[in-house]
């Protein structure tokens, strides 16, 4: 179940069986992240024309005091919600209908009160659905199934068999049905909207003079400094830099937890100030914060269809074109298989013809892709899409880094020695050290380079570069200098029998052992601890619970990685892995075990994250870009507890999709034995057909308030 890269999941195409257009909520218009590069994979055209029933979609514009058949209508149920008219209206022709209805049993009494009926009748059509009519013939003309074409049969012909008052009351109730689902699917869109609510309009802006300026955020430059009172919304991305205080930031990254802010640590827009004033500097525009490219991201994910939607649409497409000839069949076999009337088999088949509708069905997968997606990016679990909702729950193993995934990320030097005891000139090997442990981005190098002292007057570093899987290289004064890892060593043939008993001494203790050497011999060793995630621990006994098997696959040596590993409970621990040995680990996982996740948060995790099922990557301050646009799913409070969450979280998405899908068809295939044992009316069919529209919405609605 590898993934074929790039991973591009397929526009949003707007083509399920009703009247070609999709009964899907449709994307909001999102926020574009100014200068955060996105790969190929998951970037995605939103720029394509989307045919539409009754003209484009142009966000929410819901006029509802007029019938409106053109452009900016709101389709996201399949048809062209901006034809629907407002509750007053709506009110007046529900009233009316019954009036016509009473109207019609008085009509055996006093004739003359059928010519009224029929008046009130048609008054009330045109208030609730001359739109829905007009667009309807037009959708006829075009020779398009939706299920204003079939409402607009379904008027005409009960008018033309005397059933009037029927037609007024289906058009009612089908207008407000729309209007009530309307409204439900608008909770699912804005909700993850809300979220930009949390960051204030204005910032505080120092100037110069030591004065606050308050300062709209779109106007905010990168580099200003702010101040947070206590208490205080943080109204930008950036970088504390003066101050100490608690901050809630829940609402972004989802953990409970105050995270303590100093000097040099992140803030991101929308998280609270607790009790001490902090002064920060701008790092994002608002168009780029955390919060805006989290919205961005699960808008775009929302408008990605996840494998079961996909099928539902295309059965959709086949599914309504039966229901039609179902129905044609009913109205002319009837009478003589049946021993109907000849208007008592037509109105049955336009009964029939009002349930044809797959809404229901096929709003019954994204509103509870969307709840859910909503939900996992409110405990900062950002997924990229409906696949990556829907594929979580079939996994068998997961496969962790250790550096940074296991471990915090923040590992410290906790000792160094000269290789050989004699050495005269320990301070510049510790120089050399500095200078190339800075020029690296790896956690481990950044912990030797803040444990040694910097580096003055070192020479020059020339030729630095990266040696993946193994350290860092580079020229100092005309001499080339190695910082890597043992297996760099072997492989120069610079390891020896002593070395390596220090080295394993050291790696018994949990410690990642990096080598100094030049091209003669290894100078100096340098001994890094990492100390695990404090969720780590429980995060794999839930994963086994759930019966995932967890596997470190790290870069690091055996011996340490084997630790570590042990002391979180997993049994299966592969150390001194290069990128191509995580490559092919991962493969031999998804053949034996099933499919299998990935976590990780460097560059040497990326081809792993690729190849996965499905890649998680830590989303902190540690985490590389390539990582987290590789993976997807990334965990923004880099809390491991989140991946058995989304597991769950998937494995209940299809429980209730799987709900939704048997609740719509149910229905629809009672209401079809009805129609044949003609019991079936026309207002039944409408409440049948919006009535399961609103349970399925309902339902799938509950997953936004999923806590894990």
């Amino acid at each position: 179940m590898s993934k074929n890269h790039p991973r591009h999941e397929e526009a949003y195409v707007h083509s399920c069986g009703c009247g070609g257009g999709s009964c899907a909520p449709q994307p909001s218009p999102s926020i574009p992240p100014q200068g955060a590069a996105r790969p190929a994979r998951h970037d995605h055209d939103h720029d394509h024309d989307h045919d539409h029933d009754h003209g484009e979609h142009a966000g929410h514009d819901h006029r509802h005091g007029e019938d409106r058949t053109d452009a900016a209508a709101d389709t996201h149920a399949g048809h062209d919600h901006g034809v629907l008219p407002g509750w007053p209206r709506i009110a007046a022709a529900l009233v009316l209908a019954v009036l016509a209805e009473a109207a019609h049993w008085g009509a055996s009494l006093h004739p003359w009160l059928s010519y009224g009926g029929m008046a009130l009748a048609v008054v009330a059509i045109g208030l609730s659905g001359l739109g829905v009519y007009k667009a309807g013939l037009k959708d006829l003309a075009r020779f398009k199934l939706g299920i204003h074409a079939l409402m607009a049969v379904a008027v005409t012909g009960a008018f033309l068999i005397g059933q009037w008052p029927e037609a007024a009351m289906v058009m009612a109730l089908y207008a407000a049905a729309e209007r009530i689902e309307d409204q439900a699917m608008d909770r699912a869109r804005q909700a993850i909207r809300n979220l930009l609510q949390l960051a204030p309009e204005t910032a505080d802006v120092l100037q110069p003079d030591g004065s606050v300026a308050a300062t709209p955020v779109a106007r905010v430059a990168l580099g200003a400094r702010l101040r947070i009172a206590p208490g205080a919304r943080v109204p930008l991305d950036g970088t504390v830099v003066q101050g100490e205080s608690s901050v809630n930031q829940a609402p972004i990254t989802g953990e409970s937890a105050l995270a303590d802010k100093a000097p040099g640590d992140a803030l991101f827009a929308g998280s609270v100030n607790q009790h001490g004033q902090l002064t920060m500097e701008v790092t994002a525009p608002a168009t780029d914060s955390l919060l805006a490219r989290i919205v961005h991201a699960v808008e775009q994910a929302q408008a990605t269809r996840a494998p079961t939607q996909r099928f539902v649409d295309r059965f959709a497409q086949v599914y309504t074109p039966i229901v039609l000839v179902l129905a044609a069949l009913l109205a002319v076999l009837a009478p003589w298989l049946l021993g109907w009337t000849g208007h008592d088999a037509l109105y049955q088949a336009l009964a029939l013809l009002v349930i044809a509708c797959p809404c229901a069905l096929v709003l019954s997968t994204p509103v509870t892709v969307v709840s859910a997606l909503t939900a996992a990016a409110q405990r900062g679990i950002l997924m990229k899409g409906g696949r990556s909702l829907e594929t979580a729950r079939l996994l068998r193993a997961i496969a962790l880094d250790k550096t940074g995934t296991l471990t915090s990320g923040s590992p410290a030097l906790v000792h160094w020695q000269a290789a050989d005891a004699a050495a005269s000139q320990p301070g510049d090997l510790a120089r050399t050290a500095w200078q190339l442990a800075s020029g690296s981005d790896h956690p481990v190098s950044r912990a030797i380079a803040a444990g040694l002292p910097a580096g003055t007057g070192a020479g020059a570093v020339q030729e630095l570069q990266a040696l993946p899987g193994r350290g860092v290289q580079a020229r100092i004064d005309g001499q080339r200098w190695t910082l890597a890892n043992l297996r760099w060593a072997r492989e120069q043939s610079l390891s020896t029998p002593a070395l390596e008993a220090v080295l394993e001494a050291q790696e018994a203790q949990g410690r990642t052992v990096t080598l100094l050497a030049d091209d003669q011999a290894v100078r100096a060793l340098f001994a890094v601890a990492d100390p695990l995630r404090p969720q780590a621990a429980e995060a794999v006994a839930q994963l086994q619970a759930l019966g995932v098997t967890p596997v470190v696959l790290s870069g690091d040596n055996q011996a340490t990685v084997q630790t570590i590993a042990a002391q979180v409970g997993i049994a299966d621990a592969r150390g001194s892995l290069l990128p191509q040995d995580k490559l092919d680990a991962m493969a031999v996982l998804q053949r034996d075990v099933g499919p299998t996740g990935m976590t990780g948060d460097g560059i040497n995790d990326a081809p792993a994250l690729a190849q996965s099922d499905l890649g998680f990557a830590m989303g902190g301050r540690h985490s590389t870009g390539m990582a987290m646009e590789t993976a997807d799913v990334v965990l923004m409070n880099d809390d491991l507890r989140r991946i058995p969450e989304t597991i769950r979280l998937s494995r209940k998405s299809h429980t209730v999709l799987w709900q939704n899908i048997g609740l719509a068809l149910g229905i629809k295939a009672a209401f079809f034995a009805l129609a044949v044992a003609g019991m079936a009316t026309m207002w039944m069919a409408v409440v049948a057909d919006m009535g399961v529209s609103l349970l399925v919405v309902a339902n799938g609605l509950r997953l936004r308030r999923w806590r894990g």
